[in-house]
């Protein structure tokens, strides 16, 4: 999907947030979007290890 945006895309998006919430803002705002993708990493990387472990467990009690 941002693939599609480019360089002039995305300049022209953050020519608008800095309009729209201004200079003093847009560190805070960074910040709590960087902090909500790493929550959001956590919280995917343990879902996908959760399920991996029960396929394991699985295809363990086939093998008996």
């Amino acid at each position: 999907m941002l693939s599609n945006i480019g360089v002039p895309g995305l300049i022209l998006i953050l020519v608008i947030a800095l309009v729209i919430f201004g200079p003093k803002k847009l560190p805070e705002i960074g910040r709590a979007f960087g902090e909500t993708l790493r929550e959001f990493k956590k919280s995917t990387k343990g879902l996908r290890d959760e399920v991996l472990e029960e396929l394991d467990e699985k295809k363990e009690a086939r093998k008996s």
